[in-house]
């Protein structure tokens, strides 16, 4: 708990109490169903927790914000989120069902009320959100196609409704063959672990 604490010290204590369930439960599951890697385990709020909360650090999220993330696995970066804003609607959305029961069952088990996770795919997704959020599921030109039609018209944050996305290493041509504007947030800024050298939070603009 102490890196979420240096880089967000006021939560509430609901709030430290359900970030801090987190280890305990994913230790359980992880050992019943692999949804998160074995050696990330013991980096489990560096590499999982505080990673999910550095898009916090580029765009925060209003009350009555609809947030999708698309191929949540074990429920990052959208259930690290939901627990930072109680107020926003999460619906996070994987195509294998078993890691979407681990992300319900966590979701249960901390008293979560407004994350939803369904066993669906990107494209069969309903509605429209303020962002979609994700963690490096694909390239972005692909990915781009799964959720372009998926925002709200109107925009109410400092960034216009787009694409917050997590990602790692030579972000350039990947963003090029996209063709949308696009900005590329380094991590280092926000959070010094020496994780997060070469990670950063991409900002992708679908208009």
């Amino acid at each position: 708990m102490d890196e979420i604490l240096k880089y967000f010290p006021d939560l509430t204590p609901k709030q430290q109490a359900q970030f801090a369930a987190l280890q305990p439960l994913y230790d359980d599951w992880n050992a019943k169903i692999n949804v998160i890697s074995r050696k990330d385990m013991d980096a489990f709020f560096t590499h999982h927790v505080l990673h999910s909360l550095a898009i916090a650090k580029v765009q925060p999220f209003l009350p009555g914000s609809r947030i999708l993330d698309v191929g949540t696995g074990g429920g990052f970066p959208g259930l690290p989120l939901a627990i930072l804003y109680p107020e926003v609607q999460f619906l996070l959305v994987d195509s294998i069902g078993k890691k979407i029961k681990v992300v319900n069952e966590v979701a249960a088990a901390i008293g979560l009320q407004n994350l939803e996770a369904r066993h669906q795919r990107a494209e069969e997704v309903r509605g429209k959100f303020d962002f979609v959020v994700s963690r490096a599921v694909t390239r972005m030109a692909p990915f781009f196609a799964w959720v372009y039609d998926k925002f709200e018209s109107k925009s109410r944050h400092t960034l216009p409704n787009g694409i917050l996305y997590l990602k790692g290493g030579d972000l350039l041509e990947e963003l090029d063959e996209c063709g949308k504007p696009y900005s590329i947030y380094p991590i280092p800024r926000f959070f010094e672990e020496p994780f997060f050298e070469t990670k950063a939070v991409v900002y992708v603009q679908p208009k």
